[in-house]
């Protein structure tokens, strides 16, 4: 949806897509496929380049367990504007 401001329309800036290496919270908020389990962390290996809907991307990745141990290697559907940066605490 475009911004107004000053009476002059502007379209609405898209969220970064994430970076291989990077490591996001996926839940509820990434797509509804994820509502009714709890929120995992997943570990970014590539985002697929090919176009798809607007704010949307394909990525492929590893779910991480609460060691960060990865447990399961998956591709994902996920809005951009619905994934948050994880940080794990170094032990």
């Amino acid at each position: 949806m475009p911004v107004e401001e000053h009476g002059r329309t502007w379209p609405r800036p898209q969220p970064r897509p994430p970076e291989p290496g990077d490591e996001l919270w996926i839940g509820r908020p990434a797509s509804v496929q994820f509502a009714g389990q709890p929120p995992f962390v997943f570990r970014v290996i590539s985002i697929d380049p090919r176009p798809t809907y607007r704010g949307w991307a394909w990525i492929t990745g590893y779910q991480l367990d609460e060691q960060g141990n990865a447990v399961d290697k998956r591709e994902i559907f996920v809005r951009l504007a619905g994934l948050r940066r994880a940080v794990r605490r170094l032990a």
